[in-house]
């Protein structure tokens, strides 16, 4: 099945490996949050038991350099895409409130992005990605 649209998921490439996975999950679930439409219905094995729903469509998660996510946050901004995001203040707070709370501390190009997680037209998408690759 072609989707009409993309999830993109960039994440930082110098973080360790349990960073990586904290970001990917965090702004998946910020996307889910954000556009409802992309979860899909609720799941049951053949057995009747039932389990939660699922993003209904694929995530490409790609990589980046510092500056790669900058440029990634500029087009989408430019194209008037709003994604997610994660800074790296964000390892070190608690609960919801203080991370608005980094975030908003800090201008807009002085933030330590660590990952970005955007829903877009799939021009659009590819617009916004191109030149990244896909994570490894």
């Amino acid at each position: 099945m072609r989707f009409d649209t993309k999830i993109a998921i960039v994440v930082r490439e110098d973080l360790a490996a349990w960073q990586k996975l904290n970001v990917a999950c965090f702004l998946a679930g910020g996307l889910a949050g954000s556009y409802p439409e992309i979860v899909g219905r609720p799941y049951a094995d053949g057995s009747g038991q039932a389990y939660g729903p699922l993003i209904r469509q694929p995530v490409l998660v790609f990589a980046a350099d510092a500056a790669a996510l900058h440029r990634t946050r500029r087009r989408c901004a430019e194209r008037g895409i709003v994604p997610v995001l994660y800074t790296s203040e964000l390892f070190a707070t608690g609960h919801d409130e203080a991370n608005r709370a980094a975030v908003a501390a800090v201008p807009t190009e002085a933030l330590d992005l660590v990952g970005l997680g955007l829903l877009a037209p799939r021009g659009a998408a590819d617009k916004v990605t191109k030149g990244l690759k896909l994570h490894g």
